[in-house]
């Protein structure tokens, strides 16, 4: 077994760290927050800052952090680290299942039963939440984030950072565009332009996705 340390300390680096149990050595999770260093989260230390995973050669990493408000953080994390994408865990929980033709790009995550049916992508660095049902021919770009319980018709594309909240619907063909967020629940019946926040049922346009707030944000955390 490969030694893996998770970046990042919150709820989502938890349920990495039980999905990768069966198949990697997870040694803990790292953390920009001082405060945290030294203690354990679901008994595993948190072992330094973000930064200290790039001296440590023959550990994989996966990043696990994000969230509605800020789900730009891992794309952030990732170009600050500037790893090789051989560094990167592809972490898939036991009950997870992947069908023919299906790939998985590295840093991604996919957490208790997901399904994969036939002959999809999902890019680099996607977390797909439990439960999640993707379906034959679709394409969910790097970045993205799909929450518990979604479920995504065929041939449809979820374009680079796309943020689908729980429950949400996609019909199948339906595009989301770059950095876009589904709100929990809704149902796409069309395409979703990118940089927009969408909800309801069908889902409409609700606001902007402030680009410039995001990018400020990026740069912001880039710089650290």
């Amino acid at each position: 077994m490969k030694n893996l340390v998770i970046v990042g300390a919150g709820g989502f680096a938890r349920e990495t760290a039980a999905a990768a149990a069966s198949r990697w050595r997870v040694t803990g999770f790292v953390d920009d927050n001082p405060a945290l260093h030294g203690t354990l989260r679901s008994g595993l230390p948190i072992l330094g800052p973000v930064d200290s995973v790039v001296g440590m050669a023959d550990t994989a990493v996966v990043v696990c952090v994000g969230n509605p408000r800020n789900y730009t953080a891992r794309q952030a994390i990732v170009e600050r680290l500037g790893l090789p994408d051989e560094r990167y865990a592809t972490v898939v929980h036991p009950s997870a299942e992947i069908g023919a033709g299906c790939t998985v790009g590295p840093g991604s995550v996919l957490l208790a039963g997901t399904v994969l049916t036939a002959d999809l992508s999902v890019g680099a660095h996607v977390a797909v939440m439990p439960q999640v049902v993707l379906t034959h021919d679709d394409l969910v770009e790097d970045f993205g984030t799909i929450a518990s319980g979604v479920r995504v018709g065929g041939g449809a594309i979820l374009r680079r950072g796309a943020y689908v909240g729980a429950g949400a619907l996609i019909r199948e063909g339906v595009t989301v565009g770059a950095w876009s967020q589904i709100g929990m629940g809704s149902v796409v019946l069309r395409d979703v332009p990118p940089d927009e926040v969408w909800v309801g049922s069908p889902a409409r346009f609700l606001r902007s996705a402030k680009l410039e707030e995001r990018s400020a944000k990026l740069e912001e955390l880039t710089q650290k």
